[in-house]
């Protein structure tokens, strides 16, 4: 171990100062054993430190096939190696120059052991959650409904939060939130997704007890509705329903839900376009407007994300294109919309990419980035930046 005398020899050959340094001297050994892989190193924002100061943990989640991204409790992080030129120790009670008090007048050398070292370590950047793969695994097993008699259910394909959790990159109310976005439910401790057909039966149930009992779309009582409709389906699918399609309030302690009119219509048109290539337009919003309940008024910005319309045909057509079906990368997403169609006006690929903007990030600068402008008749279109394989 040096000395005090051989560090101010030291000193003197680098002719340094000793006046000009801290009174406390660190001298570094290596112990026994140290190697580079023993650890790891992560650098962390304030948000994330607090986080991890409070007892709260990170999980890098990730299969075999995947690129690993961090996850909070609310957020998820992509993780990238980052290089350093400069040897990164680790020197357990080691003190920065503010929290020396230099409570001692002359230099005195303290002799410290490296634990390990590192010249890289991991940066974090915040991304986008990656869901797609979160119905993409509830669609294995949709449910349609309860068991008739004498069938059984299919149990297989069934995920527990903890199962999303470990297959999904992305936090848990991230997770959360987007199983509410896809209208899935709780079933016998399950996550299950609807079948499109058996949602839209229970939104038909909904909207013709409307129509017959000639309630207000605003003020659907509950315990009615569900007294009306359990002769047809269980209870909570019926609420299930309500909660998906409506807002619930109370009024003199009775719940009721009011009906929201633009995701009614939605869905709706959904079911209409489903099973149909393309839509004369004109004949769409004739039928789309027939089907939803008295009172409701059907519009075409109600389909935004979900149906295009091709001004250009004649006659005009509408057709289905859902923003969930599309691809989760940015470069991918952008080509296959290019594919569908060579140029588009500022409007119409909005929906399309809205999700893909990061923190501080507008639609305009994706565009920049990944199409080139024109003007045609008056309109400014967007088309790829390179040639699209149809």
């Amino acid at each position: 171990m040096r000395t005090l005398e051989e560090v101010q020899a030291t000193l003197q050959i680098a002719k340094l100062k000793e006046e000009d340094l801290q009174n406390t001297i660190h001298c570094l050994s290596f112990g026994q054993n140290v190697s580079s892989a023993d650890y790891c190193l992560m650098e962390l924002d304030d948000t994330l430190c607090k986080h991890i100061e409070a007892g709260q943990s990170l999980v890098i989640r990730g299969d075999k096939d995947e690129r690993a991204v961090l996850c909070s409790g609310d957020k998820t992080y992509d993780l990238k190696i980052a290089d350093t030129s400069n040897l990164l120790l680790f020197v357990p009670g080691c003190r920065t120059p503010d929290q020396l008090t230099n409570s001692q007048d002359s230099s005195h050398v303290v002799h410290t052991q490296i634990w390990g070292f590192c010249n890289s370590y991991w940066e974090l950047r915040k991304q986008r959650p990656k869901l797609k793969k979160l119905k993409k695994l509830l669609m294995e097993n949709p449910y349609e409904g309860p068991a008739l008699g004498g069938q059984e259910e299919n149990t297989e394909n069934r995920y527990t939060m903890q199962d999303l959790l470990e297959r999904i990159q992305a936090s848990e109310e991230e997770i959360k939130a987007h199983l509410e976005t896809i209208h899935a439910c709780q079933i016998d401790g399950y996550w299950r997704v609807l079948d499109f057909d058996y949602e839209m039966k229970l939104l038909g149930h909904v909207t013709q007890l409307v129509d017959s009992e000639s309630w207000s779309f605003h003020k659907v009582p509950l315990e009615i509705s569900l007294e009306e409709l359990a002769p047809l389906e269980p209870k909570d699918m019926i609420k299930h329903c309500l909660n998906c399609y409506g807002r619930r309030f109370t009024e003199n302690d009775e719940v009721f839900y009011a009906l929201h009119e633009d995701k009614v219509c939605r869905g709706l048109a959904l079911m209409l376009l489903q099973n149909a290539v393309k839509f004369n337009l004109r004949e769409f919003q004739e039928v789309w407007q027939q089907s939803v309940p008295d009172g409701m008024s059907t519009r075409l910005d109600q389909l935004k994300s979900v149906a295009l319309v091709d001004r250009t045909s004649n006659p005009e057509t509408i057709s289905l294109l859902r923003v969930e079906d599309l691809p989760e990368d940015t470069v991918e997403r952008f080509n296959h919309l290019f594919t569908l169609r060579e140029k588009w006006t500022e409007e119409d690929i909005t929906p399309y990419i809205q999700d893909l903007c990061g923190e501080k990030q507008t639609t305009g600068a994706l565009l920049t980035k990944y199409a080139r402008s024109s003007t045609q008749n008056g309109i400014k279109v967007f088309n790829s930046r390179r040639p699209v394989a149809t």
